[in-house]
Formats: structure tokens, sequence, C-alpha cells
């Protein structure tokens, strides 16, 4: 794994699990001398989603800066690059597209098992259950 594993995803939302999720990706880079990018995808309301200027407000802009600025600080800590990135619409589908795209070039995606959404399925979130069914690359899955 430590071979091949050079850029891991790691979508946060903030919650206890996707930072348990960081945790583990701050690890795995350590390990595989590799990089992070966090990926914070903002839910937003059916038409929203499609309008190219997505669906932002101020509030929620502050909220992803302020969970990126914490996730670089806490790889900072541990000597490992992590870039940010902020998307608007369907958190599962938009992940699982970003790790799927070439351009990217993700090697694997580290995501916690539950996020913030009050819908939660019995056993995995329903966004971190889409994305291992979904995406092309290996998926860890952190509890």
């Amino acid at each position: 794994m430590s071979i091949m594993t050079k850029k891991i995803l790691i979508p946060l939302d903030g919650s206890k699990n996707s930072i348990r999720g960081l945790d583990m990706a701050i690890h795995i880079a350590r390990q595989s001398h590799g990089t992070i990018t966090a990926l914070v995808v903002r839910s937003v309301p059916g038409i929203y989603a499609i309008h190219p200027m997505g669906f932002l407000d101020f509030d929620s802009m502050k909220e992803v800066k302020k969970i990126i600025d914490n996730a670089k600080l806490r790889a900072a800590k541990k000597g490992i690059k992590l870039v940010g990135k902020a998307l608007t619409g369907d958190p599962g589908y938009d992940i699982a597209r970003f790790s799927n795209a070439k351009k990217n070039a993700v090697d694997m995606i580290v995501i916690g098992a539950r996020g913030r959404s009050a819908v939660k399925e019995i056993f995995l979130g329903s966004v971190s259950n889409y994305v291992l069914h979904k995406s092309k690359k290996p998926v860890l899955i952190v509890k």
C-alpha cells in the first residue's frame, strides 16, 4: 500500500468521524511520503446544485475555510502537505466523481463511516456507502 499511495483523498465535513479519517490519512501519508487532498462538499438543494456559482453563502464558506484550515494545521504538525478543495452539490456523487477523475490522480480515499447528515444508514453513512460502491479507487472507511 505505501508504494502506490502517494495522493490520498479525505472528504471532510467537520464531524468526529471525518477527523478520525483525517488522522488515518495523515498516518498513511507519513508512511508512504504522500500528500493529502481534503475535499469539503456542501450539500445543496435540487436546482441550485447545477448553478455555476453554486449555493454557498457567506457562513457556509467561513465554515468550509475553517474545516480546511484546521485540517491543514493538523497535517502540518505531522509534516504532511494537505491541499484543500471545496465543491457544492451532492456529497457522495461529487466525492466519487472527484476521485475517479484522472486529472486529480487520487490513489486512495479515506472516509469517515458517518458524517453529519441527519439520515444515517444502519452500518455506514449514506455518503461513505455511496463512495464505497461508486469509486474506482480503493476506499478505507474509518469508524
